[in-house]
C-alpha cells in the first residue's frame, strides 16, 4: 500500500500511518479507498493483531476529507445510476466493514478531521482527540453543495442526536477538540502528541470492538421521529430548511431525508439509503456547480492557478497600510496573523492608535475563544506599528494605500510613500472604484503599482481581488499574489476599468432593487425576493451594509471622472436625497433604507414618501420573475465584464462573485448560471427583461456568436487555463 503503513507492536496493536505520498494534507483520494479495505481485512484476518489505532503521518492534520476532483467523477462519470451507487458505496462499505471487522479499532487524531476524515474516525470505535487550538473537526460538506455521504449523516446523529447533528450538518460547523468531546462525538482529549498512546491504551484497557448502535439495546438519542420529543425535530427542521435555504439547495433537503429514514433503519441499510441521496444530490447541478466554483476552481486559485510563470516566488516580510480606518486596521489583522511586520500609518496618532485598537480587538476574541496563548497574543500585537512616520515604511516589500475614495489623496499618500521605498517594492491601492491606471499617474514607478481590493470586514471576507493597470509589471502581479497567498486568502486577477469586476457587478444587484423601488414595489418585496434568489441579503439591506453615503461619494467622482458620459444608476436620486437631505447613511449610522435603533431593524416607515408603494401583493409567478430579473441583471454586467477584457477567467469570475459580493452560491457563480441555463435561453430572457425594463440588460454581441454556435464559457476555457506557477 502507498496510502498506508501497518506497524505491530509487541502487544498486537497495529499501527496504521495514514499518509499520502506528495501532498501535504492527506485527502481521500481513489486510490486511498482502494486500500482501506486492504487494511481492514488485515486487521479482520490476521491473529497476530488484536486492535488497531488509526493516525496520520503528516503534522498538517488527519484528513480533510474526499478529494472530490478524484473521487466525485467516478459517481457521476458512470453509465447508470447504479454504476454512480456502486461508486458512492465504495467508502459506506469500507467504513461499514471496519466499524464491524471484530476488533477494537481507536482513531488518534493528531489534526483536523473533516469531511470524509471524520467520517473515517466515526467509523472507529474510539476517538482521541490532541488538544490544539488548531484542531477542527466537522462535516462541512453543504458548504460545497452535498452532504456527508460517508456514514456521516448516520453514525453522526446515533452518537448526539437529531437536532444537533443537523445543525452541525447543515451548518457545516467545525469543533474544537473540547467542544467536540462535549457534543458527544469524540471520547477524549489528551495532550498533543501523546495520541497514539492514549489510543493505544484504551484498546490494551479492554476497548470494545463495537459501536453502539449495533448493539441491541440501542436508543437514538432525544428519540426518532416517532417519539413525542423527537418529532418536533423534524417538524421545526423543516421549516428551518426553508427558511435558511429557500428550496435553493437540494443537499439541504435530502440530508434531513436522508437522516429522516436512515435513523429507521439498521446500520447496513441506513447507509445504503444515505448513499442514494448523496448521490442523487451529486447529480444536481447545483451541487457540480458548487463543486466545480468553490471547490476546484478556488482550490486551484488558492494554489497561484493564476501566477505569471517564470518570476521567482517571494515572501512578504514587512508591509506598510496607509489609512488606519476599518479597512486599514483589518487589513494589519490578517497581516499580523499571517507572521508579517506592519506598519500602520495615518494622519494623527490617535487615528493610528485607534486602527491598532482594532487589531487587539480582534486579537483578544481570538484569545478568549482559546486559539491563542497570551505569548503568540503578545507577540502578533506587538508585530503592528502604528505610527504617523512614513520613514517607518523603509524596508517595506508592499505598501497598500487604503485612505478615504479620492483621487487628490491617494496621489499625495502614494508619492510621500513611494518616496521611502526601495527598487522591487510594490504598491498596492485598496481602492474599490478608482481606475488603477489614473491612479498610478501619481506613482513614479507605474510598474509596480497594482490594484489590491480587499472586502470589509477584511477578517472575514476571504477574497482579495488584484487589479492590473496598464502599466503593470508581472513582478508586481506575482509578488501580490504570494502576498495573498500568505495572508491565506483567496485571489481573483481583473483587469482595470470602473468598479473593476467586483464592485461594477455588485452595483448592479444593489441598483436593480432600487429600480423596483422606482417602479413601485413594496421595500419588504423587494429584500425578501433578493434573499430567495440566494442572494445573502436583500439590495436594500444590502446597500445600507455598504453605506448609502459612500455611494453618493463614488457617484460624484464618477460623474466628474465621466462628464457628459455620465449615466446615473437607478435609484440615484433616492439615494442622494436619503443622504444630503435626510442624513441616513445605512448601518453605520443607524438609518437608512432601516432603522437600526431597535432589534430587529424595521424599514424606515419614511421611505414610501421618497417612493410610493404600488405593488404590495406577490404572486409565485411574480416573484419567480422577479429572482431571475436580480440574477440576469448582475450575469448580464459580468458578461459585459468579458466582453471589455476585465475578466477572462471563468473560475475567476464565478469564484470571485460567490466570494465578493455573495452572489447566489447554489449556481456556481455567474458564469456557470450563465452556461447551466444555455446561452440560447439566457440570451432570448435577457432580451425580454430589455425590452420590459431597458439597455441594461442587453447582452454583447459574442455572447449571441456563442448562443449560436452552441458554446459555452467552460467548454472554450477547458485546456486553456494556466497551471499553478
Amino acid at each position: 500500500m502507498e496510502n498506508f503503513k501497518i506497524d505491530v507492536d509487541a502487544d498486537g496493536i497495529a499501527l496504521i500511518t495514514f499518509d499520502v505520498p506528495g501532498r501535504s494534507m492527506n485527502t481521500l483520494t481513489g486510490s486511498v479507498m482502494d486500500e482501506i479495505p486492504q487494511w481492514v481485512e488485515r486487521i479482520k484476518s490476521d491473529d497476530a493483531i488484536k486492535g488497531a489505532v488509526l493516525t496520520s503521518g503528516k503534522s498538517s492534520g488527519f484528513c480533510a476529507g474526499a478529494d472530490l476532483g478524484d473521487i466525485a467523477g467516478g459517481m457521476i462519470g458512470g453509465t447508470s445510476l447504479q454504476d454512480a451507487f456502486d461508486a458512492g458505496w465504495k467508502m459506506n462499505g469500507a467504513l461499514r466493514a471496519l466499524e464491524t471487522c471484530g476488533k477494537p479499532v481507536a482513531a488518534a487524531i493528531n489534526g483536523l478531521a473533516l469531511g470524509g476524515g471524520l467520517e473515517l474516525a466515526l467509523a472507529c470505535h474510539y476517538r482521541v482527540v490532541g488538544d490544539s487550538p488548531k484542531i477542527q473537526l466537522g462535516l462541512p460538506e453543504i458548504k460545497v453543495g452535498l452532504f456527508p455521504g460517508g456514514g456521516g449523516t448516520q453514525r453522526l446523529t446515533r452518537l448526539i442526536g437529531v437536532q444537533a447533528a443537523m445543525m452541525a450538518m447543515t451548518e457545516g460547523k467545525s469543533f474544537r477538540p473540547n467542544d467536540a468531546k462535549g457534543a458527544g462525538f469524540i471520547h477524549e482529549v489528551v495532550p498533543v502528541g501523546t495520541e497514539v498512546e492514549a489510543a493505544k491504551a484504551w484498546i490494551k484497557g479492554g476497548g470494545k470492538a463495537q459501536q453502539p448502535w449495533d448493539d441491541k439495546g440501542f436508543k437514538l438519542p432525544g428519540g426518532g421521529p416517532y417519539h413525542p420529543v423527537g418529532v418536533q425535530n423534524f417538524i421545526v427542521g423543516n421549516a428551518m430548511i426553508r427558511k435558511q435555504t429557500y428550496g435553493n439547495y437540494p443537499a439541504a433537503t435530502n440530508l434531513m431525508k436522508a437522516v429522516y429514514e436512515g435513523i429507521q433503519a439498521p446500520m447496513d441499510a441506513a447507509l445504503r439509503i444515505e448513499t442514494r441521496y448523496f448521490i442523487k444530490t451529486l447529480m444536481t447541478p447545483q451541487a457540480q456547480a458548487m463543486i466545480r466554483s468553490l471547490f476546484l476552481s478556488k482550490q486551484e486559485l488558492d494554489k497561484g492557478a493564476v501566477r505569471p510563470a517564470g518570476v521567482p516566488k517571494s515572501d512578504p516580510k514587512k508591509v506598510t497600510v496607509l489609512g488606519a480606518g476599518m479597512m486599514g486596521a483589518g487589513i494589519a489583522y490578517v497581516n499580523a496573523m499571517a507572521g508579517i511586520e506592519t506598519v500602520l500609518i495615518d494622519r494623527d496618532q490617535d487615528a493610528a492608535d485607534k486602527g491598532k485598537a482594532h487589531v487587539e480587538e480582534l486579537l483578544k476574541k481570538r484569545l478568549s475563544r482559546g486559539q491563542l496563548t497570551q505569548d503568540k497574543f503578545d507577540a502578533l500585537l506587538g508585530s503592528v506599528t502604528a505610527t504617523t512616520d512614513y520613514d517607518l515604511i523603509k524596508g517595506s516589500d508592499l505598501v497598500i494605500e487604503a485612505v478615504f475614495e479620492n483621487r487628490e489623496i491617494k496621489a499625495d499618500v502614494t508619492k510621500r510613500a513611494e518616496a521611502q521605498l526601495e527598487p522591487g517594492a510594490i504598491f498596492g491601492s485598496n481602492t474599490s472604484t478608482l481606475p488603477i491606471t489614473g491612479l498610478a499617474e501619481a506613482s513614479v514607478r507605474p510598474e509596480d503599482f497594482i490594484g489590491i481590493h480587499f472586502f470589509s470586514p477584511v477578517d472575514k471576507m476571504m477574497l482579495v481581488e488584484i487589479i492590473l493597470g496598464e502599466k503593470t509589471g508581472e513582478a508586481a502581479i506575482a509578488k501580490s499574489l504570494d502576498y495573498v497567498q500568505k495572508i491565506r486568502k483567496t485571489p481573483i486577477v481583473v483587469n482595470d476599468g470602473r468598479g473593476f469586476y467586483t464592485s461594477r457587478c455588485f452595483a448592479t444587484y444593489v441598483a436593480e432593487g432600487l429600480a423596483m423601488l422606482e417602479e413601485g414595489y413594496a421595500p419588504a418585496l423587494i429584500d425578501n425576493i433578493g434573499r430567495m434568489t440566494g442572494m445573502p441579503r436583500g439590495p436594500l439591506e444590502m446597500h445600507d451594509d455598504v453605506a448609502l453615503d459612500l455611494s453618493v461619494k463614488v457617484a460624484k467622482q464618477t460623474a466628474i471622472d465621466l462628464g457628459d458620459r455620465y449615466v446615473p444608476l437607478q435609484g440615484a436620486e433616492i439615494v442622494r436625497k436619503m443622504v444630503e437631505d435626510l442624513g441616513r447613511y445605512g448601518r453605520k449610522n443607524g438609518m437608512g433604507f432601516y432603522d437600526y435603533s431597535t432589534t430587529p431593524k424595521t424599514l424606515w416607515k419614511g421611505l414610501s414618501d421618497l417612493a410610493p408603494v404600488t405593488i404590495n401583493d406577490s404572486t409565485p409567478e411574480l416573484v419567480a420573475d422577479q429572482k431571475q430579473r436580480l440574477l440576469y441583471r448582475q450575469a448580464v454586467e459580468v458578461a459585459k465584464c468579458w466582453d471589455e477584457g476585465v475578466i477572462n477567467d471563468p473560475r475567476e469570475a464565478d469564484v470571485g462573485a460567490i466570494l465578493a459580493w455573495g452572489f447566489a452560491p447554489w449556481t456556481g457563480g455567474p458564469i456557470t448560471f450563465i452556461d447551466q441555463t444555455g446561452l440560447k435561453t439566457f440570451v432570448a430572457k435577457a432580451d425580454e427583461y430589455a425590452e420590459r425594463y431597458g439597455e441594461r440588460f442587453k447582452v454583447p454581441q459574442f455572447l449571441r456568436d456563442m448562443a449560436d454556435k452552441g458554446e459555452t464559457f467552460y467548454g472554450n476555457f477547458a485546456g486553456k487555463q494556466k497551471a499553478a506557477a
